[in-house]
């Protein structure tokens, strides 16, 4: 655990949320199951093991040596079980707790479940969004609490087509666009695979954003639904249009996409993967987040 009270002590958070501490990188080794967020003004440490009592009070300790008033939770996910244990073990959560991010806010949840309504891994991804919106159409799938929409319309989008079919998402994702005072949003709590038909009237789209789940059971597995969002991609696009796709599946490699795309959609040619944010570094960038982008020559 020394790497994770090393970075404590070293770390220079502003008010943007953002990640201190990543060991699920792997470049820490014996620190594998630990990370240490920021939401401001409230620290959140997940462990995918048991931590003891000691352990997490070594933690509060340095962070209590830290300017910082000290809130802190603590939230242990239960491997292969899909739940998860979170606890407020000192100080105060806001609420409502809103958060920045490169100029926006966004409503989080750090108390509830396991998503906190913003993906930090993410930021790349919306700030390559936020440069490239202006006057473009965007079409966000698996939208969640519309952080890529939100992106978009800072950075001038005409309109943003949000899908997603949790409705709840959905309604933060419009506090979110209140929040920061943007209108030019639409919002369909929609099952994807049943509406296609009005996501495609809706377009043709200059931006097509896809961040979908890599497993939820019921709805979407990567390895076999992936292939039913790839193939409709270029009725979607405009000539020349953009695809950003992520995938969060440590165990599928970028060639995943890429084979996926040549195989269903070939008029899209790969541009690029994005850099993750640099604290998400992994020993094995195969396993990371993977943001790739592709361009419709059609």
């Amino acid at each position: 655990m020394q790497a994770l009270l090393d970075a404590i002590a070293r770390a220079t958070p502003g008010q943007d949320a953002c990640r201190i501490f990543h060991g699920r990188g792997g470049l820490y080794p014996g620190c594998e199951h630990l990370s240490l967020d920021w939401y401001a003004p409230v620290w959140v440490l997940t462990s995918f093991q048991p931590l003891s009592e000691a352990e997490v009070q070594s933690v509060q300790s340095a962070l209590a040596q830290r300017p910082e008033p000290l809130s802190l939770v603590v939230q242990i996910r239960q491997s292969g079980q899909g739940g998860s244990d979170t606890r407020l073990v000192c100080g105060q959560v806001p609420e409502p707790h809103a958060v920045t991010e490169q100029g926006a806010r966004y409503r989080v949840h750090v108390l509830k479940g396991q998503n906190h309504g913003l993906f930090l891994d993410m930021a790349s991804g919306r700030q390559w969004l936020r440069e490239q919106a202006q006057d473009k159409r965007v079409l966000n799938l698996f939208a969640y609490t519309c952080a890529f929409s939100v992106a978009a319309l800072q950075g001038g989008a005409a309109e943003v087509v949000n899908v997603d079919m949790a409705a709840g998402a959905l309604a933060i994702g419009q506090q979110n666009h209140q929040l920061n005072g943007l209108n030019g949003a639409r919002f369909l709590a929609h099952d994807l695979f049943k509406s296609w038909g009005k996501v495609k009237r809706m377009g043709p789209y200059d931006i097509v954003v896809a961040d979908p789940p890599s497993y939820q059971k019921g709805s979407f597995v990567a390895s076999k639904d992936y292939a039913r969002v790839v193939r409709r991609l270029p009725e979607l696009l405009a000539p020349s249009g953009l695809a950003l796709l992520c995938l969060n599946a440590p165990e599928m490699p970028s060639a995943f996409l890429l084979e996926l795309v040549a195989a269903e959609a070939p008029t899209l040619t790969w541009v690029r993967r994005l850099d993750n944010p640099v604290v998400f570094a992994d020993v094995d960038p195969e396993r990371a987040l993977k943001v790739m982008l592709f361009q419709n020559t059609a």
